[in-house]
């Protein structure tokens, strides 16, 4: 069964092209375009990845990170934060609220995949 991942952000087209990308290398791709949306479907659907945009409406995703990783059940899903703040206060917060990679945009996208391939086998090794 092929590993599922949540893309989760508000840009349409970022989901899109992320989208078509990861369903070209054998993913199924779920996405929500706002935090409390994110959150719903990381908790319903317990995907095996999520790429978490930071500035997100209803929720941010640092809050969406937080609450996953201080969660017992979902605390194992890796998260990628994927995102335009790039200064080393916002990459603290990031790892403070448990992401396992932050990843600045605009992003190179074989650098994403390859962090994706490399978490995911990470978690297969946990398990």
């Amino acid at each position: 069964m092929p590993d599922k991942i949540l893309v989760v952000d508000d840009e349409e087209d970022i989901v899109a092209a992320l989208s078509i990308r990861l369903k070209a290398m054998g993913y199924d791709v779920i996405f929500a375009y706002d935090g409390m949306t994110g959150l719903s479907k990381a908790r319903d659907e317990s995907p095996n990845l999520i790429l978490l945009d930071v500035m997100l409406p209803k929720i941010d995703g640092y809050k969406v990170c937080r609450m996953l990783k201080f969660d017992e059940k979902y605390r194992h899903i890796p998260v990628i934060m994927i995102t335009a703040k790039v200064s080393d206060s916002n990459r603290k917060m990031g790892e403070e609220m448990g992401a396992d990679a932050y990843i600045v945009k605009p992003f190179n996208p074989e650098e994403l995949m390859r962090k994706i391939k490399e978490l995911l086998a990470k978690n297969k090794e946990k398990k």
